[in-house]
């Protein structure tokens, strides 16, 4: 029973020696972004204070904090909205614009509140509902590609 004990813990320490490891050698930087439609269908975006262009509402998931805990605190922080319900996967994507090592999970989401005219924080520049016909000339690419995957049912892609 003894071997038994001590093989489980040389298990654990290798693991989490491995794990820390690849953390080392193959850290990833993970965000999330949020795609808020309104009910005639127009998308919540956000241009925020620090980068160019316009994006949906999101941003870095922190150290112990799932994806979904990370989508529910940026869409509050940035939007004032309230996530509604389950949120549903759009896609995982590779943002080498931002690292080789930058992942972005973008989610289809419902929302309940009210949009502020004036966005609270500090880091949004401006805020609002767009239609697509009518979207601002300087959206984010990667923004604009997941539009176009949404709205006419194109194949996903892998990159940002």
């Amino acid at each position: 029973m003894t071997d038994h004990n001590e093989n489980k813990w040389v298990r654990v320490i290798f693991s989490r020696a491995l794990h820390t490891y690849f953390l080392a050698r193959r850290g990833l930087t993970l965000g999330v972004r949020a795609v808020v439609r309104s009910d005639d269908s127009k998308f919540l975006l956000v241009r925020h204070t620090y980068t160019h262009g316009w994006h949906f509402p999101g941003g870095g998931v922190e150290k112990g904090q799932t994806a979904e805990q990370a989508l529910k605190d940026e869409l509050r922080q940035e939007t004032g909205l309230q996530l509604f319900g389950k949120p549903v996967m759009h896609g995982v994507f590779h943002n080498s614009g931002v690292s080789k090592r930058d992942h972005v999970l973008v989610y289809l989401c419902n929302v309940q509140g009210t949009l502020k005219a004036k966005p609270k924080s500090l880091e949004i520049a401006d805020i609002g509902y767009f239609a697509f016909e009518d979207l601002p000339p300087d959206i984010n690419p990667g923004t604009m590609r997941r539009i176009q995957e949404i709205l006419a049912s194109e194949e996903i892609s892998e990159t940002w």
